[in-house]
């Protein structure tokens, strides 16, 4: 039986962390600020941890896989705490706003010559916890190291495919939180239904440049961790981007940006990609950078020169 340790007790982290136990490890999940009670976190309420998993206040060791499920602009003060002595499986999404990095270049710049590979696609914590059907991507340019940490967390309900553009899955990540807060802006303001197919399409035309220019693979915008997660964040009630977009929209105050990373990542994801031509991310970044009104973006954005699609 192999050991897992999961690093963040968060929604997301204490899925994982049920899901791996789910597959047939024994799981330690490292919990820094969020309070479980009775074998419950509170982030991810109705979801009482399994006998496989322990709760640890001191950050694991001697794990066969560490699962790293902390938000982006957290990850380098873990990473900083951190001495890896297994192979690394980053699940946060996002750019690191202070750098434009992404969680696999914060490893690299932190711990070099790390394994690690990132874990991205269409989930929400609670379906996963639930053991309701889910699919998403490992990524990793070592297929011996996708294949290792597949086995490890994969079961029959929680499918996992392989991918060789880790590049692109992480970008895939970061952008679609981006356009899902466009999405929720559309929909609050009462756009329609026709103007939020029209956004999701053309933000993953904006996605598939970004990625091939950042040398991916184009085919990995149209794989789960492009459209599929683009479609669940910018369609799913329990997306938290598409609910801030929303009250955007609505022209009330929205929440909190918190761990809504597409208030992070925005502005560092358009500077990120220079001369790409992402005119969608772009109006978001300015939305919410207080430097377009909702109505002056759409209406530069519905001004565009008319072109053939592309």
């Amino acid at each position: 039986m192999a050991r897992v340790a999961v690093l963040g007790a968060g929604a997301w982290g204490t899925a994982l962390a049920i899901q791996a136990a789910r597959a047939g490890n024994r799981v330690c999940l490292w919990s820094q600020r969020t309070p479980i009670d009775g074998r419950v976190s509170r982030r991810l309420p109705g979801f009482p941890l399994p006998d496989a998993v322990e709760v640890a206040g001191a950050l694991p060791t001697g794990a066969d896989a560490i699962l790293v499920a902390v938000p982006t602009q957290q990850l380098r003060s873990l990473l900083g705490q951190l001495r890896p002595d297994a192979p690394l499986l980053l699940c946060c999404k996002g750019l690191e706003q202070s750098t434009g990095l992404l969680p696999l270049e914060v490893v690299d710049a932190l711990h070099p010559g790390t394994q690690a590979a990132v874990l991205t696609g269409p989930n929400f914590a609670a379906e996963v916890a639930a053991g309701l059907p889910s699919a998403s991507v490992v990524a990793a340019a070592d297929a011996s190291l996708r294949a290792r940490m597949i086995g490890l967390l994969g079961s029959p309900g929680f499918r996992l495919y392989g991918s060789a553009d880790p590049i692109g899955a992480q970008l895939g990540g970061a952008a679609k939180n981006v356009i899902a807060i466009g999405a929720g802006a559309v929909i609050g303001a009462g756009l329609g239904e026709n103007a939020r197919a029209a956004l999701v399409t053309r933000g993953l035309a904006e996605l598939s440049r970004l990625i091939v220019a950042e040398g991916g693979r184009a085919r990995t915008a149209s794989g789960l961790s492009g459209m599929g997660d683009l479609v669940l964040t910018c369609t799913g009630a329990g997306s938290r981007n598409f609910a801030y977009g929303l009250a955007l929209g609505r022209g009330a105050a929205p929440a909190p940006a918190g761990v809504v990373e597409g208030v992070h990542t925005a502005g560092t994801l358009v500077a990120r990609a220079g001369s790409v031509d992402l005119p969608l991310c772009r109006a978001v970044a300015e939305l919410l950078a207080g430097l377009v009104s909702l109505d002056e973006a759409i209406a530069r954005l519905l001004s565009r020169r008319l072109r053939d699609e592309a």
